[in-house]
């Protein structure tokens, strides 16, 4: 099982110490380094920063928002990335949610499946350097009855295939990344439930496009905090565990608050999303279950990691993506070395 660390969004306080987080997972090791967006930081300008600075980490976007990017100009993005970096990107795509798209991008969410497969088929197709040319229910390339004719990447990617990701939670997206995608980006991932919630759905895409688990990169992100006090790290995710299962999406369409239920949580995840939509943020927090946050994050003295990243290994992970807790730098790096000693120990490195 490899190692990857996530810097989360640019802009939350952490920016000047980012660069040394990855720098110091670039010496340690460390396989991949991705970023997000939102609606602050775009990906791609961290990822070259965070590129040109480093030797033999990947990077990767994590994801780039669907909705933000005509899907050649995603082509363009990673082909540059990729050559930039000497053939260290990693392309992670996903639809975001229905208020981001909408309300930040004036796209309508509508159909994200059907989205998410052309806008795969298109970036494929373009990083391939053929001549653009696609007809779907969402992208027509050229347009018709105008100017336009098919136009071929001018780029030359570092690799013949850059591999892609799918951030996916749902079901059905879980089974159609399996089928058309490389890797999964999943979020709040239980080793005790990460077959039932997640690896059953992405064999079955795999299946349908006749095709096997070996090469797929199975990539979930944790927070990890290391010390001897579970309880006291554990309440240091609260605030971030209340957002997404209680703030992240309306009432009717909130995927982790849905992926909270099929967890076993039915009735605390309605009790957060009740409190963080009625403006009772704290009380949301206060009503995580400890054991939620306990199964999704890595927490407590490097021996007890380790014993979950071999339950995370034994699940089917390929590649655990951690996110490294602490109010200092020092903290931060502390924890990513405890993280290559915890995976030395587990007998995965």
């Amino acid at each position: 099982m490899r190692l990857g660390i996530n810097l989360g969004y640019w802009g939350a306080g952490m920016d000047g110490d980012n660069l040394a987080v990855a720098q110091e997972a670039d010496r340690l090791g460390y396989d991949v380094c991705w970023a997000a967006e939102a609606y602050g930081s775009d990906a791609p300008t961290v990822l070259s920063w965070v590129a040109a600075q480093t030797e033999r980490i990947d990077v990767g976007s994590a994801i780039l928002q669907i909705p933000a990017r005509q899907p050649a100009m995603t082509a363009m993005t990673a082909a540059t990335l990729d050559s930039l970096s000497g053939g260290r990107f990693r392309l992670g795509l996903g639809v975001s949610g229905p208020q981001v798209s909408e309300g930040w991008y004036g796209v309508k969410f509508d159909k994200p499946l059907a989205r998410t497969r052309e806008y795969v088929e298109i970036v494929r197709k373009a990083m391939s350097r053929e001549r653009l040319s696609y007809e779907g229910e969402h992208w027509t390339l050229p347009l018709p009855d105008g100017p336009g004719k098919p136009i071929k990447l001018t780029v030359h990617p570092q690799r013949e295939h850059i591999p892609l990701y799918i951030a996916a939670i749902g079901p059905k997206n879980l089974e159609q990344t399996g089928e058309i995608a490389d890797g999964a980006l999943l979020i709040f991932p239980s080793a005790d439930h990460i077959e039932d919630t997640a690896l059953r759905h992405i064999r079955a895409g795999r299946e349908k496009a006749g095709l096997t688990m070996e090469g797929f990169d199975v990539c979930p992100t944790l927070p990890l905090a290391v010390g001897d006090d579970v309880a006291g790290l554990a309440d240091m995710f609260r605030p971030y565990t209340a957002l997404y299962v209680g703030g992240m999406g309306s009432r009717k369409q909130n995927f982790y608050n849905q992926l909270a239920q099929r967890m076993g949580y039915e009735k605390e995840a309605a009790e957060i999303q009740d409190k963080y939509l009625g403006g009772d943020k704290a009380g949301a927090a206060a009503a995580v279950p400890h054991t939620l946050i306990d199964q999704t994050a890595l927490l407590g003295p490097v021996e007890r990691i380790a014993d979950r990243m071999q339950s995370y290994a034994a699940a089917g992970v390929t590649t655990l993506t951690l996110a490294p807790a602490g109010f200092t730098l020092d903290e931060r790096i502390s924890a990513l070395r405890a993280g290559t000693e915890a995976l030395e120990r587990a007998g995965l490195a």
